[in-house]
């Protein structure tokens, strides 16, 4: 949706309004604090997109996930090694700054596997240790050899630094 499709009178934080909405003239400064409570009365939205950030490294170890980066983050190369997931919020800020108590995010992760596969062993929260509710019960043991494992979480933050972890594995091949 272009900005010029947007109207009515719309002011976040004091910032703009709906006739810089209208004439596509919102600056950056004026975009430096997120948009929140916006509600779009009639509004038809045709596409939602995500950031993707395309990776050719190969997964081992600890892999930083920066959720104010991407929504999902794909490594190319064949995975070396399992590996953990670290959800943060970026390089200098936790993911417990950035969500609020009853906020939620979800992001994915594609893990790219030659003929040995492996596989994402646990996932850390700001570098906690955190469980994860698995869809259908249990973890993976396993990753899919020749394929792409696409693994979903679902982070809901119920607490301070407290949070319900729900995630998914699907082979693609």
């Amino acid at each position: 949706m272009s900005l010029t499709q947007i109207s009515g009178a719309m002011i976040a934080n004091g910032s703009f309004s709906a006739s810089s909405l209208a004439n596509n003239s919102i600056t950056a400064s004026q975009l430096a604090n997120p948009l929140t409570n916006i509600t779009l009365a009639n509004t038809a939205i045709s596409n939602v997109y995500e950031t993707v950030n395309v990776s050719a490294s190969a997964a081992t170890g600890t892999i930083n996930y920066n959720i104010l980066n991407q929504a999902v983050l794909y490594y190319t190369a064949n995975s070396t090694a399992n590996f953990t997931l670290n959800f943060v919020g970026n390089t200098t800020t936790t993911l417990n700054s950035t969500l609020g108590v009853g906020q939620s995010t979800t992001v994915a992760f594609l893990n790219t596997n030659g003929a040995t596969a492996y596989f994402s062993n646990t996932a850390n929260v700001d570098g906690v240790i955190t469980t994860i509710k698995w869809q259908g019960g249990s973890a993976p043991t396993n990753g899919n050899a020749n394929s792409v494992d696409f693994y979903t979480y679902s982070i809901v933050k119920t607490g301070s630094a407290a949070y319900s972890v729900f995630a998914s594995q699907t082979q693609f091949k």
